[in-house]
């Protein structure tokens, strides 16, 4: 592992199955324009982020068909095609667009099917590397139906590998007992993860720490989405800014390096439309933060 890519807070990466990723990767979701709708203001902007993002060392991916919709994995395929071959793209099924730009859920097994139809077309790919199935209570599907679905899709060779988000532990173990899976994508930030947002957002989960927990004993990936808050977190936890002025650093940049810190089974996924945000989230890993500062934002 090149020297550069070392985290202050190890290990510098973490395992997804037979996949190995840096310990910090990138969200898709800021790439399409206003309320993850439609085209960026300067897609050539989009792509030059992400082709800077692997030229950092990121080599992990989050995206859905849905972010745009489809404009987050055309613009993908557009700047890294042919994809490195370290490069590890994920998904997310579970949700669609309306045409009011509304979010509704897409959890029944002909719609799963079709985004994963859509994933590999607009990616580019034969097989997706990732799929995380993203729980929505209002959905109406139950989630085994849901996972069924995507465990034959698995079996004829479309899915590498499974993963889930917006579930609580008792669903992750759930889950287990029927098929492997290699990571949980939940909100989780130093802001904490429930409020407003996650209301909003449909990610409210009973007792997240406890899905961390479990990921830690079952050595499954935890991915936090929304792990600056959505660029509120600084303003939500006071105490970042005292940290980030001693590190001469920015709270965004404590908020990430606490996560890394948090636990060695986190891979934040910070999503941003400006390279001088991504330059600044990467640089967050080499951050050492004491056990009073990691404390101090935890309290």
């Amino acid at each position: 592992m090149n020297a550069s890519h070392a985290f202050a807070h190890p290990p510098t990466t973490i395992r997804l199955g037979d996949l190995e990723v840096r310990r910090l990767g990138y969200g898709a979701i800021r790439l399409p324009g206003k309320d993850v709708w439609g085209e960026p203001d300067d897609p050539d902007r989009a792509r030059a982020l992400l082709r800077r993002a692997v030229e950092l060392g990121i080599n992990f991916i989050d995206t859905a068909w849905f972010y745009g919709p489809f404009v987050a994995n055309r613009l993908i395929f557009e700047a890294l095609h042919p994809y490195p071959r370290d490069l590890v793209i994920a998904t997310k099924l579970g949700s669609q667009r309306l045409p009011d730009k509304g979010w509704a859920p897409a959890a029944r097994p002909e719609e799963l099917r079709r985004g994963v139809e859509d994933d590999l077309r607009t990616l580019h790919l034969d097989r997706l590397d990732v799929v995380h199935l993203r729980f929505m209570r209002t959905s109406g599907v139950p989630l085994m139906e849901s996972l069924d679905a995507l465990i034959a899709m698995q079996a004829e060779g479309k899915i590498r590998h499974l993963a889930l988000s917006s579930v609580d532990a008792r669903q992750v173990e759930a889950v287990l007992a029927r098929t492997p899976i290699v990571a949980v994508q939940n909100m989780f930030s130093a802001a904490g993860s429930g409020g407003m947002l996650a209301k909003y957002s449909n990610s409210e989960v009973e007792a997240p720490e406890a899905v961390l927990e479990l990921c830690s004993a079952r050595g499954l990936a935890y991915l936090p989405f929304f792990p600056l808050a959505a660029g509120t977190v600084g303003k939500q936890k006071p105490a970042l800014a005292a940290i980030a002025k001693q590190h001469e650093a920015s709270p965004s940049q404590i908020a990430l390096a606490w996560l890394l810190a948090r636990s060695p089974v986190i891979l934040p996924i910070p999503g941003t439309s400006s390279l001088a945000h991504l330059e600044e989230n990467w640089e967050a890993r080499r951050i050492v933060l004491s056990p009073r500062e990691l404390e101090a934002i935890r309290t």
